[in-house]
C-alpha cells in the first residue's frame, strides 16, 4: 500500500449540480499542480516503467492527437505553472527532467504530469477512447475501456442510463476549441493507494463505498482538440 495524500483537496464535498454536473473553467485551470506532485510523480514514473502496458495505450487511429495533446499540455504548464522547457526535454517542478518521446506522447505526458490523459475521438455518433495514460483508476481497468464509445466505459455506471449518456454526448460535441470543461466527483477508500484498478467483473465493496475514510477526489478537465 503507497500512502500518498495531499494536505487538502480543493471540493471535499459532494458536488450538487446536476449529472452530469459539466461547467465551464479558465484555460490556466485545466490541469493541478499540487503539494502531492512529487510524490504522485515518483508513483506514476514506477507504474510507467514496471506496468506499462496496463497504464498506457494509444490506438493508430488516436496518435495524431496524442502528439497534439503532448505538445499542447507542455507548452500549457510552461505558461501557467512555470514548467521548464530544456534542449533534452521538461524539467519538471519536482526537479526530474523528462525527455520528450514524440513516438510515445501519452507515456511522455504521464511522466511529467500528476493527472491521467483520455483521448476520446469522435467515431461515428460517439465518442471512443482512442488513447490514455492512466495511472490512478478509480475502481476501473484501462485494457477493458480502451476503444469503447462513452457509454460502453460508464456501463457499470448505475446511473448511466439512455438518457444521461445522450446529454453527455450533446455536451460532448458542444465543447468548443479554447473553451474547457470541468467536472469532479467525491469518492471514499479503505486503500489510499493510487492505483487501483479493478474489473468490471470485480465490484468494489460497498463497506469500501461507505466507510472508506481516504476521500478520493477525481477531477476531470475537458479540452477539444485543434483538428
Amino acid at each position: 500500500m503507497t500512502e500518498i495524500l495531499q494536505n487538502h483537496i480543493p471540493y471535499p464535498h459532494e458536488p450538487h449540480a446536476s449529472l452530469p454536473g459539466i461547467g465551464p473553467i479558465k484555460v490556466e485551470d485545466w490541469l493541478w499542480i499540487d503539494d502531492a506532485y512529487a510524490a504522485q510523480m515518483k508513483r506514476r514514473r514506477e507504474l510507467l516503467a514496471s506496468d506499462a502496458e496496463k497504464v498506457c495505450k494509444t490506438d493508430p487511429s488516436g496518435f495524431d492527437a496524442a502528439q497534439e495533446l503532448m505538445w499542447h499540455a507542455i507548452d500549457w504548464a510552461e505558461e501557467h505553472k512555470g514548467f521548464k522547457r530544456t534542449t533534452a526535454g521538461v524539467l519538471c517542478p519536482d526537479g526530474v527532467e523528462i525527455a520528450i518521446n514524440d513516438r510515445d506522447p501519452m507515456a511522455t505526458l504521464g511522466q511529467i504530469f500528476q493527472n491521467d490523459f483520455c483521448i476520446l475521438e469522435k467515431h461515428g455518433n460517439e465518442h471512443v477512447m482512442t488513447g490514455a495514460v492512466l495511472c490512478f483508476p478509480a475502481s476501473w481497468m484501462l485494457s477493458e475501456k480502451f476503444m469503447r464509445p462513452l457509454i460502453g466505459i460508464h456501463d457499470t455506471v448505475d446511473v448511466y442510463d439512455d438518457m444521461l449518456a445522450r446529454r453527455v454526448q450533446r455536451l460532448f460535441d458542444g465543447i468548443r476549441v479554447g473553451h474547457p470543461m470541468w467536472r469532479y466527483n467525491i469518492l471514499r477508500y479503505v486503500d489510499p493507494e493510487l492505483f487501483q484498478p479493478r474489473s468490471i467483473h470485480d465490484r468494489r465493496p460497498d463497506v469500501d463505498r461507505s466507510q472508506g475514510h481516504f476521500l478520493r477526489q477525481n477531477y476531470l478537465g475537458y479540452r477539444r482538440a485543434q483538428f
